[in-house]
């Protein structure tokens, strides 16, 4: 292969993850992988992912709490969040969002928590990874309203008419499995409204591992299949692709 790629977004530090982490990193090296953006919803993974990346520099970190974990969110894990802004030890806040999927969701609450974290990536620069389900509205609202810094609609699984209004509104927009499924029909043309310096694509390992491993427990180096069913939809050569998706993660990330 000649041409490298990035997982923008892989909870590599989560529990089932963890234990073979080494493993997971290694395979993706031998596929073509240079850098992994690990995810991290609680400080536990965040603390993992800290030490990890002293020895394993191909990892950089995001840190956010996640919509569906509110109500185990404390003042002083916000506390933490902005310490490890203010030290650089992220390059993002993420993934934050709203998710109004499940029965039994504090809407308000949620709304809170995702706005008190923009206002931190405000504060200090940095961008913001977006979980966006069952919401699509108030999560756009929100972003409008609040978000004074780049953002990314991570795993977007949306409408090309939602992704239409993302890109005018300045946003970027990351694939990951779902995309290679058989059933991804109106998923399939969302990559042609997307302009190629607004695209990224990710594992969300170690969820939604793209065909034809669905049913495999999902890991970054699976990726691959991702970028090339994206590649195929855009019609495009797969290292211009892979090369502006380099360019896409400096310039996000501001690196």
């Amino acid at each position: 292969m000649d041409y490298t790629l990035i997982d923008t977004h892989a909870h590599l530090t989560m529990d089932r993850l963890y234990v073979r982490i080494d493993e997971v990193i290694e395979s993706a090296k031998e596929v073509g992988f240079d850098k992994v953006v690990v995810i991290c919803t609680n400080l536990e993974e965040f603390y993992r992912a800290r030490d990890y990346q002293k020895k394993e520099p191909m990892i950089d970190i995001a840190l956010g709490f996640h919509p569906g974990d509110v109500q185990d969110v404390k003042e002083s894990d916000l506390v933490e969040l902005e310490r490890a802004l203010k030290d650089h030890e992220v390059i993002a806040v993420g993934e934050i969002g709203l998710d109004y999927h499940y029965e039994g969701y504090v809407e308000a609450d949620q709304k809170k928590l995702f706005i008190d974290q923009i206002e931190l990536a405000n504060k200090y620069g940095y961008p913001i990874l977006i979980h966006m389900r069952d919401a699509t509205k108030d999560t756009l609202d929100i972003i409008k309203e609040h978000c004074k810094t780049k953002f990314l609609m991570h795993c977007f699984s949306g409408s090309k008419e939602t992704a239409t209004i993302v890109i005018k509104m300045g946003g970027y927009i990351s694939f990951a499995g779902p995309i290679t499924f058989k059933n991804a029909r109106g998923l399939l043309e969302v990559p042609a409204v997307v302009p190629t310096d607004r695209i990224f694509v990710e594992s969300d390992a170690p969820f939604l591992t793209p065909h034809p491993f669905r049913g495999k427990e999902n890991e970054s180096k699976y990726v691959a299949y991702t970028f090339e069913k994206v590649a195929e939809l855009l019609d495009v050569d797969k290292k211009a692709l892979a090369d502006q998706m380099q360019l896409n993660f400096k310039e996000f990330f501001k690196l």
